[in-house]
């Protein structure tokens, strides 16, 4: 999908407000707080020939990613050892921009802003990931996993990936940057030599990427056998997405395990996540595994780590997995959260929308970002 939904940058200045003052290690960082930083990266980017290169709705998609890439370290930075470091903060800061931009932006529930905002969001998440990519046992492979990103949003390539890098190292006084800019030049090398550049690896079908995503010994485009016996739906999305809806006008006529549904069987709260309920929500999947039949499995489903758990049994058992993950907008999600019979408090829904990853290519044969 061709992506012409705009981010307004003067909007992300109130949140740039959190980064001022926030301490950086002198040595690495001798511009100053990380707001200092942050400018000087959105300058040096203005000025990049392959950032000019671009047009207008990209350049303003890498300038918002430029403003918010750092933006964990309000959140992340701690005096440790003689020094200050922000550990985790690219991952921390994707979350972050996630919920700001989602919220606060009105970037939801239509298939062009859940492409921008999350293209932004893996920018952020992925920012230092070319400065160490020759520290990967398999590099090339690495590079198609991040690369796959954008079959999902056409607005994430690794090209732009390099650009913000570029930017990230040229708005900093260190005593490396020519070595950095290094590292930068032979990541976009090795990702034009992998074919994953400008866009995702070509693969031949699903079951092929799916045999490389998951470092199966395979040449990179080869066809493979695919060997599942069918396909397990797992839908995703926030409470009041509209799940039950969609899965009963999509799939009513395939079996449902749905972890709302055990809450009610159990008398559990509606955001109860406690062992009763997936041990019986597992007795469930296990039982239409070892039948070989496909099935829908319901829940929210919202970080990479959750829906893996569940993924790897399904894979256990033979199955190929399609991750459907639904979005609406942010005021029409809350109107039909409270409508609901299990309402779930939106304060609860606030701590789970911090925790919120849609789906990657990484995780399963099929993904799919769905706006209803």
């Amino acid at each position: 999908m061709a992506v012409t939904a705009m981010i307004s940058l003067e909007a992300l200045e109130p949140v740039l407000a959190d980064l001022a003052g926030v301490r950086q290690d002198p040595v690495w960082h001798g511009e100053g707080d990380a707001l200092a930083h942050t400018r000087l990266v959105a300058a040096s980017m203005a000025e990049q020939p392959s950032f000019l290169a671009l047009d207008r709705n990209d350049q303003q998609m890498l300038l918002a990613a430029g403003l918010l890439h750092d933006l964990g370290k309000a959140r992340c930075t701690v005096w440790e050892d003689g020094r200050w470091t922000a550990p985790g903060h690219c991952a921390a800061g994707a979350k972050m921009a996630r919920e700001k931009l989602m919220t606060g932006l009105g970037l939801a529930g239509t298939p062009e802003a859940i492409c921008l905002r999350e293209a932004v969001c893996l920018l952020v998440r992925w920012h230092m990931r070319p400065l160490h990519i020759f520290e990967r046992d398999d590099p090339a492979r690495f590079l198609r996993q991040m690369a796959s990103a954008g079959g999902l949003t056409s607005a994430f390539t690794l090209e732009k990936l390099a650009v913000l890098a570029e930017a990230d190292i040229r708005g900093r006084i260190c005593p490396d940057r020519a070595e950095r800019l290094e590292d930068v030049a032979l990541f976009r090398a090795l990702a034009e030599e992998a074919g994953c550049l400008r866009g995702p690896f070509p693969y031949p079908d699903a079951p092929s990427r799916w045999a490389d995503m998951t470092g199966k010994a395979v040449v990179p485009g080869q066809k493979v056998y695919d060997a599942a016996w069918g396909t397990v739906v797992m839908v995703s999305g926030l409470p009041g997405t509209g799940k039950d809806t969609y899965i009963a006008a999509h799939y009513g006529g395939l079996p449902m395990v749905s972890l709302d549904q055990v809450r009610r069987e159990l008398g559990a709260a509606p955001d109860d996540g406690g062992g009763a309920v997936i041990r019986r929500a597992r007795e469930q999947a296990r039982a239409l595994l070892r039948e070989r039949r496909p099935f829908v499995f319901n829940a929210t489903n919202l970080s990479a780590a959750n829906r893996g758990r569940w993924t790897d049994l399904f894979h256990r058992y033979g199955a190929a997995v399609r991750i459907e993950y639904l979005e609406t907008g942010w005021e029409e999600r809350c109107r039909r959260n409270l409508s609901r019979r299990d309402s779930v408090p939106e304060s609860v829904v606030a701590r789970m929308l911090r925790s919120l990853e849609p789906p990657l290519l990484t995780e399963a044969e099929e993904v799919r970002w769905i706006s209803v």
